[in-house]
């Protein structure tokens, strides 16, 4: 079954209506700061949201209620865990962002370590992001091939194209300004889903809360402490805090939201109060999947997933109104589509100023510009690549998360050997890192541990061999000066 005429009009209206408001900010781009700061001149609440949407991929629209639908409600002790981080980067890391004007996450570890750890975390979030939003890209096939019927390749380019035209003439400002409007589509076309369900489930909210309470669909803490089980108390909190600091505190991807703040206040405003807002649509999300699971248990017709990504969409298109399932796929596309702009903004504005305009430092305005354009699309062109290459593998969710964790421990280890120990050294934090991240290859490679601790584990390791390597490093210099006196 796909959608009906009239839904299809609506998905194809929304698509075409986001990308001629993206593209109303083209003619306010005159240099970099205009182009990845938007600058500076974007009220908090605005960021707010966009912090939320650049969280909020398909993957967890369609794969949040999956989990839900599958297990229980136990994702939500990582979202404790994500508002614990963001009080972490409130205090540590917006004041250190703030001290003079910054455009990317990594110009705070040149100036405090040195252009070659500079090249290496800049690379490594390139990289990173890169392979992780491929998958994300990836799970949008899945919605529109669902819908529309088209193939994988076709729905992504669709996706991918529209996307690409906005962000690449309207900048910084255009990715903000639809975040906004697009967490308002996806966040609305999900209640009305959910009320949607309330309706179609005989007995509606007391019958879907009985019978998902009585198997324990509606359980939020696990307080055993197992490294292998993903969701637990423990894994949350502690594996959450450490993945959140490292995700908006060293990604360019959301540091650079905080960087357009008009100043510090606004930024930690910003900050704590998407907290807030993730919390209630995770919550959300997950009251979705455990309502399906009470329908698809009560209804007669047989359902045969590949995995749980599926079910939310394919209820979309089987048994939502015409005219609500295209709301909701558009919905869908616009969770999709706000990540997309916000990851090709931010590996532009990296290629850009952390190496491109380290060797051409006297580069006119005008030619950045162009090129920060070109590296725009370079970037889209490297997406499509990567998201034809994630189609396999299980949860959407799961996969993307983990792919990102294995590098964020490092990561966060250097940002935090430099922001709160001064003895640290250059070559003590490169090696530091390159050993979290060989812990964590080896953890996702060869272990069972569940993906909610790669961060914390990545981390304190780059944390404590970085801090000890660069106590040696100082003393072997010592010895050297004393020998040769």
């Amino acid at each position: 079954m796909r959608l009906q005429i009239v839904d299809g009009i609506i998905v194809v209206a929304y698509l075409i209506s986001i990308t001629l408001f993206g593209l109303r900010f083209r003619k306010s781009q005159r240099s970099l700061r205009d182009y990845f700061l938007a600058d500076r001149n974007i009220p908090w609440w605005a960021i707010a949201l966009s912090i939320v949407g650049a969280e909020t991929s398909t993957l967890t629209v369609i794969g949040t209620p999956g989990i839900a639908y599958g297990g229980n409600f136990g994702f939500l002790q990582v979202i404790f865990g994500y508002l614990l981080g963001r009080i972490v980067v409130v205090l540590i890391f917006i004041p250190q962002y703030f001290r003079g004007e910054m455009f990317t996450a990594y110009q705070l570890i040149d100036r405090r370590f040195g252009e070659k750890l500079h090249r290496i975390t800049a690379a490594i979030f390139l990289a990173t992001r890169a392979a992780a939003e491929g998958v994300r890209v990836w799970a949008v096939a899945i919605v529109i091939s669902i819908a529309l019927g088209t193939g994988g390749v076709a729905s992504v380019a669709i996706v991918m194209a529209l996307t690409l035209i906005y962000t690449f003439e309207g900048g910084m400002a255009a990715v903000i300004w639809t975040d906004v409007i697009q967490l308002a589509i996806y966040v609305g076309g999900t209640l009305v889903g959910f009320f949607t369900l309330l309706h179609l489930v005989p007995g509606g909210w007391p019958a879907i809360h009985s019978l998902a309470a009585s198997a324990g669909k509606l359980q939020v803490f696990d307080f055993s402490f197992n490294f292998h089980t993903t969701f637990t108390f423990w894994a949350g909190v502690i594996g959450g805090m450490f993945l959140n600091t490292a995700t908006h505190g060293t990604d360019q991807l959301m540091v650079q939201r905080l960087l357009v703040a008009r100043n510090q206040r606004d930024s930690k405003i910003a900050l704590l109060s998407s907290g807030v807002v993730i919390l209630i649509q995770f919550t959300l999300f997950l009251l979705v999947g455990a309502a399906l699971w009470v329908f698809y248990r009560q209804s007669s017709t047989q359902q045969n997933f590949s995995t749980n990504d599926y079910i939310f969409p394919r209820f979309i298109v089987d048994h939502m109104p015409h005219g609500i399932s295209g709301l909701l796929i558009a919905a869908i596309l616009a969770a999709a589509m706000s990540n997309l702009s916000a990851a090709l903004n931010s590996l532009s504005s990296t290629t850009m100023i952390d190496f491109y305009l380290r060797r051409k430092p006297d580069t006119s305005d005008r030619k950045r510009l162009a090129l920060s354009r070109v590296a725009t699309v370079g970037w889209g062109v490297v997406l499509f690549v990567l998201a034809l290459l994630s189609r396999y593998g299980g949860s959407v969710l799961e996969k993307g998360l983990s792919l990102a964790s294995l590098a964020y421990g490092g990561l966060l280890g250097v940002f935090l050997l430099g922001l709160i120990t001064k003895r640290a050294k250059q070559t003590g934090a490169i090696i530091g890192m390159l050993c979290g991240l060989a812990l964590n290859i080896y953890i996702w490679g060869w272990t069972h541990i569940a993906w909610t601790w790669y961060v914390t584990f990545g981390s304190i390791t780059t944390f404590v061999v970085g801090y000890l390597a660069s106590l040696l490093e100082t003393d072997t210099d010592a010895n050297r000066a004393q020998t040769s006196a």
